[in-house]
């Protein structure tokens, strides 16, 4: 997965993992000062506060309400605005500058942005637009300061709430890069206008060092006019993982970019020390080109790519294209102001709709469904569409969990009404492709009724019935979905083992022989009648494929728990695919975890002592320079008894966990296509080229 499919370390606070493993045990002493008996603590009467203690409610007046000013909401609680401190957060500052460029770029002010990651530690963000403005306000609590200042140091601050200075944007909550700069240790600004370069300077969480002033005329050879920002992000805020950007992470945001603005220039520089290099994205056929791309590790079912644009007079746009493929998954993509839309929308509904009305009637006309069957449903026509939806629109309204979700109503029917008349045109014109997509959809829906049919027969064994469970799994006592855990564990033996080292109250095992079906080269009707795959559905009790109810599912935690080794990461990936194709929403839910059983052992005294990985390995020589004993590498579970399995990575206490979310439809559908797909050589490619980045190579 990459970032825009992200997994999440998701370690214990209290663990360190240079220390031994210890399940604490409440000693007498604990349980003596606690209390005698928790009943009798129930029933001892209710204490007045005495003394200082007496004036906690009464004295709740003004004084005690704290404001916080200018930046300071975004030191302190930095993850309302970036979403994490973590490495997700951490690149969310250069989106943050990125989108403001981009937004320059959409606006027709600007055709080439350039990001580098500095030697030390920086990012610089550039662009030839129009420019920040830096003439000072007149009025007004911020008179005196430029526009560039206020935009800095205020929230909610900037050209986007009104006015003519942008028809559309991206941005989603007007704090921009205002939060940059309060997160950061320093920020330059430089802006040129009008023939001349302007910069300041700000330091510590975004005070202003000095005014903005004239530095002199803009340098020969470069833009006439734009924005360039350059921040370091601060480490006391970023401590989870660093302040260490991945440069592949903001490789496939730029990349997307690129191919939802066409034409323009990105240029991406990484001057780190032995991790130098440049790479430059312009993509002049935009959105056909994303389509070719995400299906060049795909066999087109042709070579033609459709595509299509218009625009209403409420300054509605849409911009389509998409190429069916003759694998079996659906990739629908959708963006709005170039913000992925992972959850959908109005602009999708509206997409979906007109795509299955519009080739059924096509069929209908031509004769390539007849009389006596059925129409084509939505799925039928829709597997192995990789399809792009881009929409732009004056104020988008975003909903559900993520933000992700498309609310505007009167997108629907824009959408539906442009795609029913150009993509009905575009089927008159290319009839070869028409009929070859038709046929596609028909198979399907053969597919579709040997699916049915499959899945009959595992309800007649009562497989999705609920009535009841395969015979290896080892169920938990709770029924409560939230508390209850299944880990899928790879071989019989480990599972045994696995057993004997859970909570049985919260911990189901299911142990499975062997690699799955390969889901990404099968068709569901095959898929159904794998024997492990139809233990894990009926485990989950949610169903399967389009069926799949998140809310039926009788774990909020599924864990795949394999060795750490190259069987064990193929075993993982394979769970993976199956779980991103089949039940995508526990997936999104957040609901699918991968188990870190430790790397290495080694002994401190009489203890035995468990690290995670090499990083904490080198931790643990850096506080010990005088270890002198041996590291084991565990690389397999049948290593472990019982007790070690328990305690270093299936107790809640002391385990470390990494959550597997989807961040990016788009670019998760690649990577697994690219991992689990037949193209050997581009899967290869993959590998290498991110090799340097890898962080979880148990992945």
């Amino acid at each position: 997965m990459s970032s825009d499919t992200a997994i999440n370390e998701l370690p214990n606070p209290d663990d360190d993992a240079t220390t031994p493993i210890q399940r604490p045990v409440a000693s007498d002493a604990d349980v003596d000062e606690a209390g005698d008996d928790p009943a009798d603590v129930a029933k001892a009467p209710r204490r007045k506060p005495q003394g200082d203690a007496a004036k906690t409610t009464a004295d709740y007046d003004a004084a005690a309400i704290t404001v916080l000013e200018g930046l300071d909401p975004v030191r302190k609680r930095p993850g309302m605005y970036i979403g994490s401190t973590g490495l997700t957060g951490l690149h969310h500052l250069i989106w943050e500058v990125v989108d403001n460029s981009v937004d320059e770029a959409m606006a027709g002010h600007c055709d080439r942005i350039s990001i580098t990651l500095t030697a030390d530690g920086g990012c610089s963000v550039a662009d030839n637009g129009r420019g920040i403005p830096i003439d000072p306000f007149t009025t007004g609590e911020h008179a005196g300061k430029s526009a560039a200042e206020v935009v800095l140091t205020v929230l909610h601050a900037g050209g986007k709430f009104g006015g003519d200075g942008y028809k559309v944007s991206g941005g989603l909550h007007g704090v921009g890069v205002s939060v940059v700069n309060a997160l950061s240790t320093k920020l330059l600004i430089q802006v040129d206008r009008n023939g001349d370069r302007y910069e300041q300077t700000y330091a510590d969480g975004g005070a202003p060092q000095n005014k903005m002033e004239k530095v002199g005329p803009t340098p020969k050879g470069e833009r006439a006019t734009g924005t360039t920002i350059t921040f370091w992000p601060d480490p006391s805020i970023f401590q989870a993982e660093g302040v260490e950007f991945v440069a592949r992470t903001v490789l496939e945001r730029l990349q997307t970019m690129a191919f939802l603005n066409k034409g323009l220039i990105i240029d991406f520089t990484d001057e780190r020390p032995e991790r130098e290099q440049e790479i430059t994205y312009q993509y002049k056929n935009g959105l056909v080109d994303f389509v070719k791309h995400l299906n060049a590790t795909k066999d087109p079912l042709f070579s033609k790519v459709c595509q299509f644009e218009d625009e209403d007079d409420d300054g509605q746009m849409l911009d389509v294209a998409m190429q069916w493929n003759t694998g079996y998954h659906e990739g629908i993509h959708g963006y709005a102001n170039g913000i992925s839309t992972i959850e959908g929308g109005m602009h999708i509904e509206g997409f979906r709709s007109a795509l299955t009305t519009t080739i059924n009637k096509y069929a209908r006309e031509k004769n390539l469904l007849k009389e006596k069957d059925a129409n084509l449903t939505g799925d039928d026509v829709r597997e192995g569409l990789t399809a792009i939806v881009s929409v732009k629109l004056r104020e988008p309204q975003f909903e559900g969990q993520t933000k992700a979700k498309l609310g505007n109503v009167p997108m629907r029917s824009f959408v539906q009404k442009a795609t029913n008349e150009m993509l009905a045109e575009w089927l008159q014109e290319n009839p070869a492709e028409a009929s070859k997509l038709v046929k596609k959809g028909v198979a399907a829906a053969q597919a579709r009724a040997a699916a049915k049919n499959a899945r009959n027969a595992i309800r007649r064994k009562t497989a999705l019935s609920g009535a009841g469970m395969p015979d290896k799994l080892k169920d938990c006592q709770s029924k409560n979905a939230d508390e209850s855990e299944l880990f899928i564990v790879e071989g019989d033996s480990a599972g045994g083992t696995a057993v004997d080292a859970r909570h049985p109250y919260s911990q189901a095992i299911l142990p499975i022989r062997g690699k799955i079906l390969n889901v990404e080269r099968a068709r569901i009707d095959k898929m159904l009648k794998n024997n492990e795959i139809q233990a894990l559905i009926t485990a989950i009790g949610a169903g399967v494929g389009d069926e799949f109810d998140v809310e039926k599912a009788r774990y909020h935690k599924v864990i795949c728990l394999a060795d750490a080794d190259v069987d064990g990461s193929h075993i993982r990936t394979l769970l993976l695919t199956f779980f991103f194709r089949q039940m995508r929403e526990m997936v999104e839910a957040g609901y699918c975890y991968i188990a870190q059983p430790p790397l290495y052992s080694t002994e401190v005294g009489k203890e035995k002592v468990y690290l995670k990985d090499d990083v904490a390995k080198a931790k643990f020589l850096e506080e010990r320079p005088n270890h002198k004993k041996n590291f084991a590498r565990l690389k397999g579970l049948g290593e472990m008894d019982w007790e070690e399995l328990r305690a270093t990575t299936m107790d809640p206490n002391t385990r470390t966990l990494l959550q597997v979310n989807v961040d990016e439809a788009a670019r998760a559908d690649e990577i697994m296509s690219t991992l689990m797909g037949d193209d050997v050589a581009t899967r290869r490619e993959f590998i290498t080229t991110n090799a340097r980045d890898v962080q979880n190579l148990d992945f």
